[in-house]
């Protein structure tokens, strides 16, 4: 038959011959496309596990990696926290700090208990209080104008040591050797330098701020010459005996307009004791002198921290 197709195989037992018809070759070649094709598809299937075995081997390389990143940044957080949190620590500790000497510096400055109100608004009164203090005891004679003397003579009616009359005394007499050191009780301009041998002797005085001076007589010499700013505290001259004296001594007197005033207030005057200055001293309007200096000192302490913020922010 002319479509089959015959097979011989020959072996020592002999010759078989096998016949395939069409449909056997059609079979056949089925079954080996079918083959074919279940090789293609393995072929494929393997090709797409390699495939997305890499993938997944650089997928985990990626989260390994990306793993370790983060716990480097874990630990980085971590010891960032340790750090803040040690920082809140020692801020608190500070403010605590900071709140014990406000109220140390509140009983200076003889405040009411201040507890309930907020440490800002604590420390702007403080600044202002302490700043008031020191413009005022700054620019106003306070303190004595010689240090450790005794005082020999004081303010009102006496006798003359020289003259021997009733004669009011318009200042204070220190008991000090010449020679002597005088310092300037408050910042001023040296008004008058009067060198003399007579009622006054060698006189000096200076002008303070508010209206205020002050004046020193028999001296024996001068540091400074006439209008000199001086600083409380700078070395004006020494003490002496020149002029209408019955010995060495300084006399010491403190003026408003002109008009004198007993100066044992203002030699006892200190922070310490700020308020008694007040009540002490009579004839001057202190109410109106200390809204004066509040304003002025209150305007300052806002400059100030403005350049604070401008230099934070620079």
């Amino acid at each position: 038959m002319k479509d089959n197709i015959t097979v011989s195989i020959s072996s020592v037992d002999g010759t078989k011959h096998f016949s395939f018809g069409k449909r056997s070759r059609h079979t056949f070649k089925f079954i080996s496309y079918i083959i074919f094709l279940g090789l293609l598809v393995t072929a494929g299937i393997i090709y797409y596990l390699v495939s997305d075995a890499e993938y997944s081997k650089l997928k985990l390389l990626e989260l390994e990696s990306k793993s370790t990143s983060l716990s480097k940044e874990i630990t980085s957080l971590t010891a960032l926290k340790i750090s803040l949190e040690q920082d809140l620590t020692d801020r608190e500790e500070r403010m605590q700090l900071v709140s014990d000497r406000l109220n140390d510096l509140e009983k200076v400055l003889g405040m009411d208990d201040q507890d309930s109100v907020e440490l800002e608004s604590r420390l702007d009164t403080a600044a202002m209080n302490s700043s008031l203090r020191v413009a005022m005891l700054t620019q106003i004679p306070s303190g004595p104008p010689v240090k450790n003397a005794r005082t020999s003579s004081g303010y009102g009616k006496r006798q003359h040591p020289v003259l021997g009359i009733i004669k009011f005394h318009r200042g204070q007499d220190f008991a000090v050797n010449t020679g002597t050191p005088i310092y300037a009780p408050a910042d001023g301009t040296v008004e008058v330098t009067r060198p003399s041998k007579k009622g006054s002797g060698n006189f000096l005085r200076l002008l303070h701020g508010y209206g205020f001076s002050s004046s020193y007589s028999h001296m024996s010499k001068f540091a400074v010459n006439k209008g000199d700013f001086i600083k409380k505290g700078d070395l004006i001259g020494y003490s002496g005996n020149s002029g209408l004296t019955s010995g060495p001594h300084l006399h010491y007197e403190i003026r408003f307009i002109g008009r004198a005033l007993d100066p044992k207030p203002f030699i006892a005057w200190d922070v310490d004791n700020f308020d008694t200055i007040f009540e002490s001293v009579r004839g001057i309007q202190w109410e109106s002198l200390v809204g004066k200096i509040e304003l002025r000192v209150s305007q300052q302490l806002q400059l100030s921290s403005q350049k604070a913020a401008q230099l934070t922010d620079t």
